[in-house]
């Protein structure tokens, strides 16, 4: 799955491709040694190896399978890079794996392009990991999985190979399942990149696209855990405890991608349309030796609810302090410089208020590094004051 996610995460760093780091996640080693103690008795059933054995040869399917998964995560990335969108890492962690980038794909084109080249490379390993499996078997084994009597595994058990051909038969069915499963059109699995983008050419609405795959994927959170423990019941039986507990988690995994998509969406959608006059209160400027009364009557005027304090190149330098402000009464206003009531602007704290959308969240986000509150500014004239609360507030919103 690919998502747009700035910061890399920890880990141990394998290599760089397409400029890009290769992270293998702490929680990796949790992955390998659960699914090689749970694959093992398969290996067992098909090979007859001794217990150590079986769970090496258990472990080196695992290792495979990850790394058909970091295939299928530098396919996103490579071609993400083609058209434009530069990869920041490549991550393999607990549930699998994961491309991050630094911004979204620009075009509805390059998104679905990016996706679904995932899962199509995994099917085209499953196929390769199938021929060489049959190669493995002396050419019986692709006849026996056509065959109706069922003979797969009396061919497998039968040649001098088995163990290749049960480590060839592992990459052959994970990578099928890794591809088939990502095509499924729900965020957060790749399937779901693809209606995203679908909707998005269809209506010129990339949000729309992802709260649309959002709930769809919401849908197969739920009806992944429901078939697998529907399927048993029907044919008569008690589901496993393994299959209750791999589906739950599945699901809960796909409830959560696919909830953070929609919240994403409505998020990005605030961001599109974030501007000073959204988030900004807006602001008069005024002299470091004007009076209290003079802003008073200035920012009156102006109908502005904030003071900004100017020096004389007219930067802001400062900014009127309601609560200190109403302590001042009237008729002491007249004596009292702004300066006594004011709070510092550092130096940085200066955002373009002619900026929209993502370019001026970036802004607002590198000038309130400096404060909490920081003066926007438009052809050199302050014109709002802009607080971090009020961001987030409009954020959340």
């Amino acid at each position: 799955m690919s998502t747009p996610r700035p910061a890399r995460p920890s880990g141990w760093v394998l290599g760089h491709v397409a400029g890009a780091p290769v992270v293998l996640a702490p929680s990796w080693l949790v992955a390998v040694a659960v699914l090689t103690f749970l694959y093992a008795p398969a290996v067992q059933g098909l090979t007859g190896l001794p217990r150590s054995a079986t769970y090496a040869v258990a472990a080196v399917s695992v290792v495979l399978l990850f790394a058909s998964v970091l295939v299928h995560e530098l396919a996103h990335g490579l071609v993400a890079r083609a058209r434009g969108q530069q990869p920041q890492a490549f991550v393999l962690t607990l549930m699998g794996g994961h491309t991050t980038f630094g911004a979204a794909a620009p075009t509805a084109a390059t998104a679905a392009l990016v996706a679904v080249v995932g899962p199509v490379s995994n099917l085209v390993l499953a196929g390769g990991f199938l021929l060489a499996a049959h190669v493995s078997t002396g050419g019986h084994l692709l006849p026996a999985l056509a065959d109706a009597d069922g003979r797969v595994l009396e061919v497998l058990m039968g040649g001098d190979g088995t163990v290749l051909t049960a480590l060839l038969l592992a990459g052959a069915t994970t990578n099928a399942f890794v591809g088939a499963f990502n095509l499924v059109p729900g965020l957060p699995l790749d399937g779901g990149r693809v209606l995203e983008a679908a909707v998005w050419a269809g209506t010129g609405d990339r949000h729309r696209g992802a709260v649309v795959a959002g709930w769809v994927g919401r849908v197969v959170a739920v009806g992944v855990p429901a078939v697998a423990l529907a399927r048993p019941f029907l044919e008569g039986r008690e589901p496993s405890l393994w299959s209750v507990g791999w589906s739950a988690l599945l699901g809960a995994f796909l409830w959560a991608g696919a909830s953070a998509a929609i919240r994403g969406a409505r998020t990005g959608r605030v961001v599109e349309a974030l501007s000073v006059r959204l988030v900004g209160r807006p602001a008069v400027a005024v002299g470091a030796q004007s009076s209290l009364a003079d802003a008073r009557a200035a920012a009156r005027r102006a109908g502005a609810q904030e003071v900004v304090v100017v020096g004389p190149d007219r930067r802001p330098a400062a900014y009127v302090d309601h609560e200190a402000d109403v302590r001042v009464p009237d008729a002491l206003a007249d004596a009292t410089t702004v300066g006594a009531v004011c709070s510092p602007l550092p130096v940085g704290a200066v955002v373009d208020g002619s900026l929209v959308g993502e370019p001026f969240l970036q802004a607002l986000g590198a000038a309130t590094e400096h404060a909490p509150v920081v003066a926007a500014v438009v052809d050199g004239e302050v014109v709002a004051l802009v607080r971090t609360a009020d961001v987030l507030a409009a954020l959340r919103s």
